[in-house]
């Protein structure tokens, strides 16, 4: 799915009317898909006490008011005192309400009015046009709204949010339980500073302009289950093991064979054909005993101090790996010496970090640095959006992938390309969940997925599984094991 600028958002909108639907019925549609929803996930004993702005997300909120009464929900809509110009459809929907006795219209200064039971406030003040700071009256009001404890809808973006750009440190925002956009996500959704406003978002198709999406320009993308279909290969029934690749992952140290333990078994359940795993041999009665079906190389006593040149292998550096005098010798041996795309993680990151040794990488490798490790690499940022902004930068310079990882974890391309994931959770905030994502790419690597579908793949894949871990074993006490033990079904689902 694109991601499109507020500017392009407002072409797709107009190249939408000039295809035949007028304006007035495209707000009708957007209103519908809300109540729709809105009808389909709270009780008819809800009352919903709407905020409307003077513009088309104003607009919005009215044509919804009146829906929502027509179906027989207790409604009060709130504008704002003195003398309004509306929008043009949205004074044609608000003179509509203003037809129906039983929707009462109030200022927002009587909202001290409100009776929380059964509320719920939605929010239709400004939507993605906002390109100004806030007023102090519509600070006030929405720091008044965030207090009444009761469930937040906004519509197409909580006020106070840009729809692509960072807002400043400390800024007034709508607090949204739920946000219903349309058509696409919003840059803003999916980084910390400013997603944390959206709540659970929907995305609402209210059937923009088809051929102005297919054709418009754009860096940005959001990875959906559509794409993913697109890109997964079932395995075909005339096949053997060499098939599906080789996969070697490297790391471990003295008190850290799990990390690269649960690499191992992620690349395996991923469905790496042959799989390897290069450890010391402190680690070699763990990794056999725990995961027969891999084969162990040893290096090193409790430290790795050689890495192996296998051709035709696809190799997963980093996990436990420790930062040991011998390990970062043994790492940069090997690097001098094999060229083919690799992944690297963890130790193995913070070592180049340490060293200066990016340039190490071979083109077309994966990195999967956490915000942390993406500073010590490259440098520090004063937020996520100039952190993505880097990543491009660097991803075309060296000609690697990166894997930026975080609540909403990006692959920034060669191309400077960025691909947003929404699958995953809080729950896999634990130490592990990383080292479980550097054998799946590995693995998915290795079965000779292109490298760019593998990263996209992975990384939905990885957050899908910890999705339906978090399910059963809930946020808090699911593992990163639990989460390699649901890619199965993530397949199961796909297949």
């Amino acid at each position: 799915m694109k991601i499109l600028t507020a500017d392009q958002i407002k072409k797709c909108d107009s190249a939408t009317i000039e295809k035949g639907i007028s304006s007035i019925n495209l707000m009708e549609k957007a209103a519908k898909a809300c109540v729709d929803w809105i009808e389909e996930n709270f009780e008819p004993t809800n009352k919903f006490l709407i905020f409307c702005g003077t513009g088309n997300n104003g607009g919005d909120g009215f044509a919804i008011a009146r829906m929502l009464y027509e179906k027989g929900f207790d409604v009060e809509v709130f504008i704002n005192e003195g003398n309004l110009k509306f929008s043009t459809d949205a004074e044609t929907n608000f003179k509509k309400i203003k037809t129906i006795s039983g929707i009462d219209t109030k200022y927002f200064s009587e909202i001290f009015n409100v009776n929380s039971e059964k509320s719920v406030i939605i929010d239709a003040l400004f939507g993605y046009g906002l390109n100004r700071k806030l007023s102090d009256d519509f600070k006030n009001l929405i720091e008044k709204l965030n207090q009444i404890p009761v469930p937040k809808i906004s519509i197409d973006i909580p006020t106070g949010l840009y729809a692509d750009k960072i807002i400043e440190q400390n800024s007034t925002v709508f607090k949204a339980d739920f946000t219903l956009t349309f058509q696409f996500y919003k840059r803003s959704f999916l980084h910390s500073e400013t997603g944390r406003f959206c709540g659970k978002i929907t995305v609402l198709d209210i059937d923009l302009d088809k051929d102005f999406i297919n054709e418009v320009e754009t860096d940005y993308f959001v990875i959906d289950e559509q794409l993913v279909k697109q890109i997964y290969k079932p395995r075909g029934d005339f096949s053997h093991k060499g098939t599906f690749g080789k996969s070697i992952l490297v790391g471990g140290s003295y008190g850290k064979i799990g990390a690269i333990l649960m690499s191992t078994l992620s690349a395996l359940k991923t469905g790496s054909g042959l799989t390897f795993t290069i450890a010391p041999e402190c680690g070699n009665f763990i990794l056999q005993s725990q995961i027969p079906e891999a084969m162990f190389i040893g290096s090193g006593e409790k430290n790795l101090d050689e890495i192996e040149v296998q051709e035709k292998a696809v190799y997963g550096i980093g996990p436990g790996l420790g930062k040991e005098k011998q390990t970062q010798i043994a790492l940069f041996d090997f690097l001098k010496s094999y060229q083919n795309p690799i992944i690297l993680d963890a130790d193995a990151l913070n070592i180049l970090a340490e060293n200066d040794k990016v340039n190490l990488i071979p083109k077309k490798s994966v990195i999967t640095p956490h915000p942390l490790e993406f500073e010590r690499l490259f440098g520090k940022t004063e937020n996520s959006f100039e952190r993505i902004e880097l990543a491009k930068w660097k991803a075309k310079e060296l000609q690697i992938f990166i894997i930026l990882k975080d609540h909403h974890t990006a692959v920034i391309t060669p191309n400077a390309q960025v691909f947003y994931n929404v699958t995953g959770n809080s729950g896999m905030a634990k130490g592990g969940s990383g080292d479980v994502l550097t054998g799946i790419l590995t693995s998915l690597i290795s079965q000779k997925y292109e490298i760019e579908k593998a990263c996209i793949f992975g990384v939905w894949l990885h957050g899908k599984a910890g999705d339906l871990a978090a399910e059963e074993f809930s946020k808090e006490a699911m593992l990163p094991t639990d989460l390699i033990n649901k890619i199965g079904e993530v397949f199961k689902s796909l297949s």
